[in-house]
């Protein structure tokens, strides 16, 4: 005789589903569409965090079982602060670089508004359009877009064109956002852009790490580099401690962006 589902599974299931049809969800969209209250949705999807099922996100939560990041619209409306807080860091740090290799992303994006400002003659080669649009009106600052094949959901170029080009260059600095860190390193969830982001650190000489604490002890798809004393990490709080350890074992650099 089957087992009849009890609410809760039923509630879990319907939360799986809506997440399939839209991967980022906010709670209190959750909360009103199953009518329940935001505290039962909370419970909810930390027991589908905990089981793999999804990831939790700052007020909400995306599909484990989505191979993507959200899109990129969606992410620039998460962990809003932290990223002007990271974005203001590196742009004191390294906008007086001469040449910058700038990733695609939602907290590039961000890091992009703030450097727009700048003062100083900077050449940035990106293969990401929004970026360009961004830093393309500054008169001081020359893009230099990448070939390759659009990739829409991240605007930005892929694919071996890109990764050829950008094997001309040697940068002073490569910037780039991350889906996870861990204590083997830095990890991208997008196979493709991995593979670019992956070629912007080896061509540089120095690589740089945007991301917020969402990103703490997650391990994404494609590997990029491991923890050594060619990478920063700027973030907006102090890791936890198995990943300190390691971020500081490899002798990379953690610098944690203050909050306005």
């Amino acid at each position: 005789m089957a087992r009849t589902q009890s609410r809760k599974e039923l509630r879990q299931g319907r939360i799986l589903a809506a997440l399939e049809a839209n991967p980022s969800r906010r709670v209190n969209q959750l909360a009103e569409e199953l009518d329940v209250s935001t505290e039962t949705i909370r419970r909810d999807l930390s027991e589908l965090d905990q089981i793999g099922r999804l990831s939790r996100t700052y007020g909400g939560a995306v599909s484990a079982g989505n191979r993507f990041e959200p899109a990129l619209n969606e992410r620039l409306g998460l962990f809003v602060a932290e990223r002007r807080a990271i974005a203001r860091a590196a742009v004191a740090r390294y906008e007086g670089a001469e040449t910058l290799v700038l990733g695609g992303g939602a907290t590039m994006l961000t890091f992009a508004r703030a450097l727009r400002e700048t003062r100083h003659r900077i050449t940035v080669i990106t293969p990401a359009y929004p970026i360009a649009v961004e830093l393309g009106p500054n008169p001081l600052i020359e893009v230099m877009l990448l070939p390759g094949t659009f990739e829409p959901q991240e605007r930005m170029v892929c694919g071996p064109e890109t990764i050829r080009a950008l094997e001309r260059y040697r940068a002073e600095v490569a910037i780039i956002g991350a889906s996870g860190l861990d204590p083997s390193g830095v990890s991208e969830a997008m196979l493709r852009a991995g593979e670019v982001y992956a070629a912007m650190l080896a061509h540089a000489n120095h690589g740089v790490i945007l991301a917020d604490h969402s990103k703490f002890g997650k391990r994404a798809l494609v590997r990029l580099r491991g923890w050594s004393g060619a990478l920063t990490l700027i973030t907006d709080e102090q890791p936890p401690d198995t990943l300190a350890a390691a971020i500081r074992d490899g002798r990379s650099d953690c610098v944690v962006a203050a909050a306005e």
